[in-house]
């Protein structure tokens, strides 16, 4: 399974996430932008709110899965998250990132996102660079 560790949390914690995801149908056009309200939801999860509305959201809404990548510039190791994501406007998710907004100061999201992690990548420089850590698909892990 792919889970986070605490490590990761910390790091998400810390550091400034940044999510990409892909448009639908024969342009394939990455988007990829900072969400400072991204956190960990639970050890298989992470959730944000999406304020603006824009390219993500509808790229997600099309199917797209995304991917999170977070990095700690001064430890030059990081970790990216792939996985579906499922959107919220009512009840306990949306609750919650409500709530998240509300403490932060920030205005109310348009949407609350899970995104369900399936697959979890160092970014680390050197010999596992891009290395595979985890898989909901056992088969894609490889010593």
């Amino acid at each position: 399974m792919a889970k986070l560790t605490q490590e990761m949390k910390d790091m998400i914690d810390a550091q400034l996430p940044y999510l990409a995801t892909v448009t639908d149908g024969e342009t394939l056009l990455p988007d990829i932008g900072p969400k400072r309200s991204l956190r960990v939801w639970d050890d298989e999860t992470l959730i944000y709110n999406e304020n603006t509305g824009r390219q993500h959201l509808e790229n997600l809404r099309a199917g797209s899965k995304a991917a999170v990548a977070v990095v700690d510039w001064a430890e030059l190791d990081g970790y990216r998250f792939i996985g579906p994501a499922e959107l919220f406007h009512e009840g306990p998710v949306w609750d919650a990132a409500v709530k998240f907004a509300e403490e932060k100061g920030h205005n109310p999201p348009k949407m609350a996102v899970l995104i369900h992690i399936e697959q979890i990548y160092t970014l680390m420089l050197g010999k596992n660079a891009g290395r595979l850590l985890a898989s909901d698909d056992e088969s894609l892990m490889v010593d």
